[in-house]
């Protein structure tokens, strides 16, 4: 089935084109990754395929549903519960329409069977989303939500709607490393096709199965996975910076030729001057920009930079640390891990100066210079240009004792002279950061405090900042939901555990293999309990009377208790498989794939016993 084809889209704003001729075909069961720099037009080009924006040119045709979730996400009503209600009312127009066919008594067996695949009942779902995403409760008002939990409200209600085509901008942004995780494992099982938009490597290696590029305003597409994209990229930009050199040398010698000959003028060589104007006319290829941060102060190594010892801090009734002890050493990258609203920010503000603990004492080293870049990228002023930013007025800057030009300077950071005087609040989120981060380089920061960097960043800019912080001779503590950068570049990694606790472990890794173990010695440990009733699904068409159980009937529903046990157990292992990354490393021997179908199939069959379960008991009892 063709869900989308979208052909030769273009769009500009202003005098910036944009995207200058896209293509893109979606068909059922396709899960596309959309990747490109910051500002190449992939949020656009979402927009544009969604039908939320009009190309200037080109045409989109749509077939099936469809659902969007923009990084800045309008949601309808007045409270999270109207949101959701917005987000399942293609369900309850389902079960009214089954409902009315009966009444009617015309066919209702394709509503029958749409609602078999789909389930009966949709309340658990919305249940089972919310709490995976830590959304707020169904009565909060939208108006008071933070710009995360509006995020996690847009994602939970674009799920649910179940389209054909989900397409999402940056996913797991606001989400922990958890979460994260829950949602890759969410998408790989997704019945419908998947155009993502993600800087979390993990989650595009595990759920596309091709990559699209918009470069210079065109998409090129590359079959198989990221780790496939990458090497087939890097042999095509091979290619072609092979192909721009041989234009430009021969464009260099048939100018020579013209200019010298005099039988250039003549109409037997006309044709040789048109291939050379056919040369000069093709565009150039846009070679990517090549830059690297340089985040090192000079620092000299010694002790300890910061020691904190029993800090202690709470909010009204709420302890988010209790009793915490903590040392960074120089040239460590320390990863914090937790839940949303854990109180990993709050750990920053405290390591930062901005905050005080309630109690505990904090030994800072005598040359400590801290900084911070938080989530919302504050210390930027809106109003200032980008060489202002930089420079606080002055046309030099001091790195350590050495003057450098502020153009110079900012060019470390991948800002070309053409961006010297755009306006800071016209900068993209990824632009800012890299300001923030040259800022913090000024001020000679030695311990860098990062929530939340790789918001915003493209997949480019990533790999660069993971090289700067490996080179980086203070120290730096970052949180972030980013999977892949913090197994690259952490040390190792502290937890939030409940109840204001941290635990510190070697890596991610190590953390979640432990969080693993303790969830299965409480499943262990756990008294065996009576499997819970499912709810009642909706109203069947009437039969003609109730049976009493047959003895095979019976036999089935002694035994359907331990078969539903054992479908749960299965997925749960499945599950696991599927959440651990080396799953999808080289030389694996896991079968994802078939692993991924396997998951798609046995909640269906879970449920499927579950109501077989409840028929049976019913019947048995009646």
């Amino acid at each position: 089935m063709h869900l989308l084809h979208a052909s030769g889209v273009e769009k500009a704003f202003g005098d910036r084109a944009i995207l200058r001729g896209c293509d893109l075909h979606v068909s059922a069961g396709d899960r596309i990754g959309l990747v490109g720099v910051n500002g190449s037009g992939k949020s656009t080009l979402l927009s544009i395929l969604a039908g939320e924006l009009q190309p200037d040119h080109g045409r989109v045709l749509r077939e099936g549903s469809h659902a969007l979730l923009t990084q800045e996400p309008a949601l309808p009503g007045h409270t999270v519960g109207d949101t959701l209600e917005d987000a399942i009312a293609w369900h309850r127009r389902l079960v009214a329409d089954y409902e009315a066919a009966l009444s009617a008594g015309t066919d209702a067996s394709a509503l029958q069977d749409q609602l078999d695949r789909e389930g009966w009942t949709i309340d658990h779902k919305v249940a089972a989303t919310v709490d995976h995403l830590g959304c707020p409760p169904r009565d909060a008002p939208l108006a008071r939500l933070s710009g995360g939990e509006r995020r996690r409200v847009a994602l939970a209600r674009t799920l649910l709607q179940r389209p054909d085509l989900l397409m999402l901008d940056e996913p797991t942004n606001h989400l922990d490393a958890d979460t994260c995780e829950w949602l890759q494992q969410l998408l790989v099982g997704w019945r419908g096709a998947v155009l993502l938009v993600t800087h979390d490597r993990y989650l595009l290696e595990a759920v596309a199965g091709r990559i699209v590029e918009v470069e210079d305003g065109h998409t090129v597409s590359y079959e198989g996975s990221y780790a496939d994209y990458l090497i087939t990229r890097a042999e095509r930009q091979a290619r072609l910076a092979l192909a721009e050199d041989r234009r430009l040398a021969l464009i260099a010698h048939e100018a020579e030729w013209a200019s010298r000959s005099p039988a250039a003028r003549s109409t037997k060589q006309k044709a040789r001057l048109k291939r050379l104007d056919d040369l000069m006319a093709q565009r150039p290829l846009k070679r990517q920009d090549e830059f690297s941060l340089d985040l090192r102060t000079g620092f000299r190594k010694g002790g300890a930079m910061m020691e904190l010892h029993g800090v202690r801090k709470a909010f009204g009734d709420k302890v988010v640390l209790d009793g915490v002890d903590l040392v960074i050493a120089p040239g460590e990258v320390l990863g914090v891990l937790g839940e949303n609203g854990a109180g990993k920010s709050t750990l920053l503000s405290i390591l930062a100066g901005r905050l005080e603990p309630d109690a505990g004492t904090i030994h800072r080293a005598p040359r400590l210079q801290p900084a911070i870049l938080d989530q919302h990228r504050t210390g930027l002023d809106d109003d200032s240009t980008v060489y202002e930013a930089a420079g606080n007025g002055n046309d030099h800057v001091f790195i350590g004792d050495n003057p450098i030009h502020v153009a110079s300077f900012l060019g470390r950071f991948h800002f070309g002279r053409d961006t010297h005087d755009q306006h800071v609040g016209a900068l993209s989120g990824g632009e800012r950061a890299r300001l923030l981060l040259a800022k913090l380089m000024l001020q000679g920061a030695n311990l860098l405090l990062l929530d939340e960097p790789t918001n915003d960043l493209d997949l480019a800019t990533l790999g660069i900042l993971e090289a700067a912080l490996l080179d980086f001779d203070g120290a730096c503590v970052v949180i972030t939901h980013d999977r892949a950068f913090l197994d690259r570049v952490c040390d190792r990694v502290i937890a939030f555990e409940g109840a204001g606790r941290i635990v510190s472990y070697a890596s991610r890794l190590q953390h979640l293999a432990a969080v693993e173990e303790r969830a299965a010695a409480a499943t262990r440990d756990a008294p065996p309990r009576e499997a819970p009733k499912p709810e009642a699904p909706a109203p069947r068409r009437p039969e003609a009377g109730r049976k009493k159980l047959s003895y095979k009937e019976t036999r089935e529903l002694e035994g359907l208790p331990a078969q539903i046990e054992a479908l749960e157990t299965e997925l749960s292992q499945v599950e696991t498989v599927l959440s651990d990354p080396a799953s999808y490393q080289p030389g694996s021997t896991v079968d994802v794939a078939a692993l991924s179908a396997r998951a798609q199939e046995l909640p269906e069959h879970i449920e499927a016993a579950m109501e077989r379960w409840a028929e049976l008991e019913d019947r048995a009892g009646g």
